[in-house]
C-alpha cells in the first residue's frame, strides 16, 4: 500500500535523533518504519518547524519525512496550529501531484482536520480514506484539567466531527474505546491498536547503570503537573517513616520547551516540594536524555512510578516492562490495560501519594517479586507490544477501510468556522 501519514507537530525525526520526542513522535516513527518494513511505502507529513529543515528526508527504503510550510517556520505550541491546518492540506495535495495514496492515516485530531481537507481537495472522483488516531481526546483533558487546558475551544466540536468524518479509527485501548462512543463516533469502525515498543532498543538484558542508593525509584517524562511526578515526591516521606529511608528518586525528561531545568516552572515548583518535605537530597533531576541511554535508567531502577492524573496510552510502562522492571501505575486510562495489576506490577488510585508509597513499599521489600514481576513485564512487552505486531493490528484496519470503501461522512462546512 501508499501510505501518507499526518503528524502536524510531532516530527518521526525527533524520535530518531534526539531527546525532545514525545510519545507521538516515537509511535509515529516506529509505526511508520515498521509498515515500511513490511512492504508499503509510507510518506510522514509534519510542519515545518525550522527553516533550515530539507523539503524531504529519505529515512529508510520505503519511508520519507516531508516538512509542509504551514504557517511560521519556527517552533510554536501545538494548541496554537490549528489556523494552519489548511496551510497543511494544501503542501500534503501539492505533494501527492496527482499520484493519490491508497489511504492517510492521521495521528492527533489536528492532523485529522488536514487529512480530511487533503482527501477532499485532492481532485478524485472518490476522496482519500482517512484513518484516524487521536493519540489523546480533548473530552478527557478538560475533565481533568478544567480551566487549565490550553487546547483552542474549537476543539471541542471539531475533534468530535474528524472522529465521524474519518473513515476509520484506531483506538490504543479499550478505555478509548469507551470515550469515543461518548463522542458520537460509531462502534462499528473503531479498531484497537495498542502503543508498542521498541524491543532493539529496550532489551531485557541490557546493562544498568550505577545507582548511588539502595533503592532507586524512576520517573521518566515530561514535567507536566498532570504527570503526578510530585505524586513520588510526596510518598518519600512516608517511604521513610516506613523504613525505607536509602531511597533515590530520579526523575527523568523536561518541559519538551527547550528549557534548562534551571529556567523550568514545573521543574522548580518539584524542587521547592522536595525541599519542604525535607527530601531534598533524595531526589535527583536528569533532565532529557538521549533514548539510547534509557535502557541502562530504566534498568537501574527498582520500580518505576506512572502515576498520571490522566493518561490516553503511556509509552514509558511499555519501555520499563520490556527492560524488566516493574512498574507502580496509577489505575488510569491504557495504563489499566498495559500494567498487570499483581503481576508486572501494581495499580494504585490517582492522586493518591499513600497509596503510592503502599504499593512502593511492597516491591522495594520483596526482592523476589520485583523479579517475578520484571520476568513478567518483559515477557507481556515481547509477546503484545512489539512494534511489528502493532504494524500487523494497523495495516488489518487499514484493509477493512480498503474493503469498505470511503464513507461519505459529513460535509466540509463545520470547518469553516475554524478559521481554517
Amino acid at each position: 500500500m501508499k501510505i501518507s501519514m499526518v503528524s502536524e507537530h510531532a516530527s518521526p525525526l525527533a524520535a530518531l535523533g534526539g531527546v525532545d520526542a514525545g510519545g507521538q513522535n516515537v509511535h509515529v516513527a516506529a509505526l511508520s518504519s515498521s509498515l515500511a518494513g513490511r512492504g508499503h511505502q509510507v510518506t510522514v507529513y509534519t510542519r515545518r518547524d525550522d527553516p533550515d529543515l530539507p523539503a524531504k528526508v529519505l529515512v529508510g527504503p520505503g519511508l520519507t519525512v516531508v516538512h509542509v510550510d504551514a504557517g511560521p517556520a519556527r517552533h510554536i505550541p501545538k494548541d496554537g496550529l490549528l489556523p494552519f491546518m489548511g496551510e497543511l492540506a494544501d503542501g500534503i495535495c501539492a505533494d501527492w501531484a496527482g499520484q493519490l495514496p491508497d489511504l492517510i492515516h492521521a495521528h492527533f485530531w489536528m492532523s485529522g482536520l488536514a487529512a480530511i481537507q487533503a482527501s477532499r481537495r485532492a481532485g478524485s472522483a472518490l476522496p482519500v480514506p482517512v484513518v484516524q488516531t487521536f493519540h489523546a481526546l480533548g473530552s478527557v483533558k478538560r475533565r481533568h484539567q478544567g480551566a487549565a487546558d490550553t487546547s483552542p475551544p474549537a476543539r471541542e466540536w471539531l475533534e468530535p466531527w474528524v472522529g465521524r468524518t474519518a473513515d476509520w479509527v484506531i483506538a490504543t485501548c479499550p478505555d478509548e474505546v469507551f470515550e469515543l462512543k461518548a463522542l458520537g463516533i460509531s462502534r462499528s469502525k473503531i479498531s484497537i491498536a495498542p502503543c508498542g515498543v521498541d524491543l532493539t532498543l529496550f532489551p531485557g538484558t541490557s546493562d544498568a547503570d550505577p545507582k548511588p542508593r539502595t533503592h532507586r525509584i524512576l520517573s521518566v517524562g515530561r514535567l507536566v503537573q498532570r504527570k503526578g511526578v510530585d505524586l513520588v515526591i510526596q510518598a518519600l516521606p512516608l517511604l521513610a517513616e516506613a523504613g525505607f529511608e536509602d531511597v533515590e528518586l530520579l526523575i527523568v525528561g523536561g518541559s519538551g520547551d527547550a528549557l534548562t531545568l534551571e529556567e523550568d516552572p514545573e521543574a522548580q515548583r518539584l524542587h521547592a516540594l522536595a525541599k519542604e518535605l525535607g527530601v531534598e537530597d533524595k531526589v535527583t533531576m536528569r533532565g532529557q536524555v538521549p533514548r539510547d541511554a534509557m535502557p541502562g535508567i530504566f534498568r537501574s531502577a527498582d520500580a518505576v512510578v506512572c502515576a498520571p492524573w490522566y493518561e490516553p496510552f503511556g509509552i514509558v510502562p511499555l519501555e520499563a516492562m520490556a527492560c524488566g522492571v516493574p512498574v507502580v501505575a496509577a489505575a488510569v486510562g491504557g495504563l489499566r490495560e498495559t500494567v498487570v495489576d499483581q503481576k508486572t506490577g501494581l495499580h494504585v488510585p490517582p492522586r493518591d501519594p499513600e497509596a503510592l508509597a503502599e504499593a512502593l513499599e511492597k516491591v522495594l521489600g520483596d526482592p523476589d517479586l520485583r523479579a517475578d514481576m520484571g520476568r513478567a513485564g518483559a515477557r507481556r512487552a515481547r509477546s503484545r507490544y512489539s512494534w511489528e505486531r502493532v504494524a500487523s493490528d494497523t495495516e488489518k484496519a487499514y484493509r477493512s477501510v480498503m474493503a469498505a470503501g470511503v464513507q461519505a461522512g459529513e460535509d466540509l462546512e463545520p470547518l469553516e468556522g475554524a478559521a481554517l
